[in-house]
């Protein structure tokens, strides 16, 4: 298998131990400790995969202000991007010719149960469609995958966020670090044998690394916000319409160009949120 280079999309609320606000907040007690957690899944992943044949491993740092993961604990073998501002977000990387990508320490979407759920925004959004289907984080970014041929060989996360790939993921390893209770709440797995699981399904995967023929289609995003106002923003954007009291939707010739738009969308929103109101 010479030559695999394979991309790790990395995203928080999803790793090892993590289960509520303050854990994946950038500046907390809880956040320096989850750091270190998150970059031993992110470590017993790239081992898992150079075990099994990957000769170059990239991780996209994803998650809020994309500053999280330890770069001076990371596996050496491996490089990562780090910082925010990136044209293609979470997964930034995989229009470089991967042979594979790993969705870790991802979660269900907005709307949906599933420990710190959400899509995007962390409250403001109440659900996220891709042309009629319910769509989480993980959906948008298989999509896109799909677009470059790049086919998604791991996700890890809850049992909520491993429910959800089986549909946009069917052929993915899956590995369930913990088990959600509620939104804040989980039964979780310790480091040493989400560690195992890690690195057990990261190898396993390498064997579906490898190019896939690309899948370009056009693509319609609709947005639901808890608030009218959030919706109004958003409609300023040219092709962006409202299309209900609270949702809006856009088209789009193809993923890159929808996840785009979708970021523009959710930037906007963001900026009209105006404090404990909403």
């Amino acid at each position: 298998m010479p030559g695999m280079r394979i991309m790790i999309s990395a995203d928080m609320e999803g790793a090892t131990g993590v289960t509520w606000t303050e854990d994946v907040i950038p500046g907390t007690e809880q956040w320096q400790r989850f750091r270190r957690l998150f970059t031993g899944d992110v470590n017993a992943t790239i081992a898992g995969l150079f075990d099994s044949g990957a000769t170059d491993v990239l991780v996209n740092e994803a998650h809020s202000s994309q500053r999280n993961l330890l770069l001076e604990d990371l596996d050496g073998r491996a490089r990562m991007l780090t910082g925010r501002h990136k044209p293609l977000s979470m997964m930034q990387g995989i229009e470089t010719g991967v042979d594979g990508v790993v969705f870790l320490g991802y979660h269900a979407g907005a709307g949906f149960d599933g420990v710190l759920s959400h899509t995007y925004l962390e409250n403001q959004i109440t659900g996220v469609w891709l042309d009629d289907v319910p769509a989480s984080e993980g959906r948008l970014n298989a999509a896109m995958a799909a677009e470059y041929g790049v086919p998604v060989l791991v996700v890890s996360g809850d049992d909520k966020a491993c429910d959800d790939a089986q549909d946009y993921a069917p052929e993915a390893e899956l590995v369930t670090v913990k088990e959600c209770i509620s939104r804040y709440a989980a039964i979780c797995l310790p480091p040493a044998r989400t560690a195992e699981l890690l690195s057990s399904a990261a190898s396993d995967a390498m064997n579906r690394a490898g190019r896939v023929e690309r899948f370009t289609t056009h693509h319609r995003i609709e947005v639901e916000f808890d608030a009218s106002h959030l919706a109004q923003a958003a409609a300023v954007i040219p092709t962006v319409e409202q299309i209900g009291v609270r949702r809006v939707g856009f088209d789009a010739p193809d993923m890159t160009e929808a996840m785009k738009a979708f970021k523009i969308v959710t930037a906007i929103a963001a900026g009209a949120v105006q404090g404990i109101y909403g």
